[in-house]
């Protein structure tokens, strides 16, 4: 009834930076912020890999299941790469942020909780689908949420706002993280015998976690005011992404910086999401273990964006996304090699350091490039996010096809550290302090 009802309530006015609006807004970072740590990055990947046969024979065609994992992250984005642009369109001009915020929600927890029936090869096909539907469910409410930003907040409160959705994200996913840990390290102390109940168990409690602290967001959001423009969202959101384009290949500094960025976000993104599946498959890491390197990546992470954007106000950006780069590339080499796992403890500690910096710090130096465009932001974001949303597409799929054509991850590894490589170099011929200088 809550669903329906949060369908038929009253327009009311919005109070720009209503404390309550915002704590309420945070805590959907806090709800699905779980489902990114604990399912895609953290528990999943090993789980599929212990229940599933390490040859799957998909038609005529015999792939590796961590191959099919990488593939089912491919199909996910690769959808959510085409409904991106229509989903901003409705964002921005619907009205109906709140219905299709729920849609989302409730498509990508209830999927999740699905997984629990996942209990080996009998369930492949069901444990697959439910995970690239519940990704999109995850990344399609992203949509919506972001886009209730300057809905909340004004302007000068944005990067406050944020990082409060970050902070409550950040805490709420490792808080149940560590639940989750203790449950599978020690599952006697929750009357739980060995084996796979627990995981499965942590598939269903992110499931309720997502949508029971979604409830929080949604009875303090404003409720939708919806227009009449709905039969041109089907156009608008393409049409955005062709006119940004359009307008980019006069623009040659940012178009290389895009250039670049897709290059290397194929390789970032596929480390984060792979990371947990090679540790697995190369160097036999149990699950607390995968959950340890998790946190670690987590707790580095921070401090990483702080130490990078410490830097880029001393050298420039530039200087300090190729330190970035030089550090990506070294950490792919690195990791080609390693055979031990307090060596691969290192490499994650690194990756941690370097995953939330480039991440910032190329919004933020796409952000400056295209400050004299301010009516058009939402549109370049638009592209930036279908970019980055394709990136993971080439780089999971490009990561799984080359260990099903050698039979290694540890190759797929050096492919991605051709993507920083080809990124540093088309980074190395932009101009970017021309643009940090106006801005």
């Amino acid at each position: 009834m809550e669903f329906v009802k949060g369908f038929m309530e009253t327009p009311q006015a919005v109070q720009l930076n209503d404390k309550r609006i915002i704590r309420g807004w945070a805590f959907f970072d806090w709800a699905n912020s779980a489902y990114a740590l604990v399912i895609t990055a953290a528990i999943f990947p090993a789980y599929f890999l212990q229940v599933t046969q390490s040859e799957l024979s998909i038609g005529h065609q015999s792939i590796s299941n961590s191959s099919m994992y990488a593939y089912a992250i491919s199909i996910a984005y690769l959808c959510i790469a085409f409904l991106n642009p229509l989903l901003s369109g409705i964002a921005d001009y619907s009205g109906r942020r709140k219905r299709f915020l729920k849609f989302f929600t409730y498509l990508g927890s209830t999927s999740c909780i699905m997984l629990f029936f996942f209990q080996g090869m009998d369930q492949l096909w069901w444990g697959t689908i439910f995970f690239i539907i519940a990704t999109i469910g995850f990344a399609g409410a992203l949509v919506f949420y972001n886009a209730y930003l300057p809905v909340i907040a004004s302007e000068d409160r944005y990067d406050d706002v944020s990082a409060q959705g970050f902070a409550y994200g950040y805490i709420g996913s490792v808080l149940l993280l560590m639940v989750n840990l203790l449950m599978i390290i020690k599952p006697e102390w929750f009357g739980l015998p060995e084996g796979s109940l627990a995981p499965r168990i942590s598939f269903v409690m992110v499931g309720l976690w997502w949508l029971g602290f979604s409830q929080i967001t949604f009875r303090r959001l404003p409720v939708d005011q919806p227009s009449d423009q709905i039969g041109q969202l089907l156009q608008h959101g393409f049409r955005q992404i062709r006119d940004v384009w359009k307008r980019l290949r006069h623009q040659k500094y940012i178009k290389r910086f895009l250039f670049a960025f897709f290059c290397y976000s194929a390789g970032v993104q596929t480390v984060l999401y792979m990371a947990a599946t090679f540790a697995e498959k190369e160097l036999q890491f149990g699950s607390q273990d995968l959950i340890i390197i998790i946190l670690i990546l987590q707790l580095v992470a921070i401090g990483g964006a702080y130490l990078f954007a410490f830097m880029s106000d001393r050298v420039g950006n530039k200087l300090a996304l190729s330190t970035m780069l030089l550090l990506w590339i070294s950490i792919c080499i690195v990791a080609y090699f390693v055979q031990e796992k307090v060596q691969f403890y290192a490499v994650a500690a690194a990756v941690g350091m370097v995953m939330g910096g480039i991440q910032s710090l190329s919004r933020s130096t796409y952000s400056k490039m295209i400050d004299d465009n301010e009516g058009d932001l939402n549109s370049y974001f638009s592209f930036y996010d279908v970019l980055e949303k394709i990136a993971i597409v080439l780089g999971t799929f490009s990561f799984g096809f080359v260990e099903q054509m050698t039979g290694g991850m540890r190759n797929s590894v050096l492919v991605l550290a051709l993507y920083f490589i080809i990124g540093l170099i088309i980074l190395s011929r932009v101009d970017i302090k021309r643009f940090v200088a106006k801005s």
